[in-house]
């Protein structure tokens, strides 16, 4: 009888080892998704941060009329010519 019970323990014991290693790797699987896409959408919608994208610094020109491109600010004059201002304040057109 108490062979049986030997046996039976040790069976549950190798089946419970089994399973958890299973469930351990199908755990590791798992992916995560980039968080990428809300970044680029927040510096799309805010001008004031600084991109080095060149698509997303015109769309922004043309939605805020200012965007910060690589940590220099341009803005549209009201005659659609793109400047920014040197350090003495002067307008620098592009």
């Amino acid at each position: 009888m108490t062979n049986i019970l030997l046996i039976l323990f040790f069976v549950l014991i190798l089946l419970f080892l089994f399973y958890s290693k299973r469930n351990r790797g199908l755990a590791q699987k798992t992916t995560i998704t980039p968080t990428y896409v809300p970044f680029l959408k927040e510096q799309e919608f805010n001008p004031d941060i600084s991109t080095d994208n060149w698509d997303l610094h015109k769309l922004r020109l043309g939605i805020f009329k200012r965007s910060q491109y690589k940590g220099l600010t341009f803005f549209v004059s009201s005659e659609n010519k793109i400047y920014y201002l040197s350090e003495e304040g002067d307008k620098v057109y592009c």
